[in-house]
């Protein structure tokens, strides 16, 4: 069956990095795109980031500079590199996978993993 893990997440300085891992099993990894959604308390859940089949790239404009995608087919994973990190980036981070192309919406994703949480404080 279809399993997304993530993993990577904990408490961080303001200023300080984090790379989350999201780990693919039971589907043909490099023909899928995925992404990572993140919510904070109270708010809506929003995609950070997404990577197609094909490697094109995708960043919510409050993440351009300071987070980088990226796959390793050969792995079956996609990281999340997250630097100078801020208290608003607080959240449940999840990575979902759909066929082929990103998308904005998380409805258009078929599977998600079960959230790392990633806390920026000091």
């Amino acid at each position: 069956q279809v399993q997304l893990v993530e993993s990577g997440g904990g408490l961080v300085q303001p200023g300080g990095s984090l790379r989350l891992s999201c780990a693919a099993s039971g589907f043909t990894f490099s023909y899928y795109a995925i992404a990572w959604f993140r919510q904070a308390p109270g708010k809506e859940r929003e995609r950070v980031s997404c990577i197609s089949n094909s490697g094109s790239t995708y960043y919510a404009d409050s993440v351009k500079v300071r987070f980088t995608i990226s796959r390793d087919n050969a792995k079956n994973t996609v990281y999340l590199q997250m630097n100078t990190l801020k208290p608003e980036d607080t959240a449940i981070y999840y990575c979902a996978t759909r066929p082929g192309v990103c998308n904005t919406v998380a409805t258009m994703f078929d599977y998600w993993g079960q959230g790392t949480q990633v806390t920026v404080s000091s």
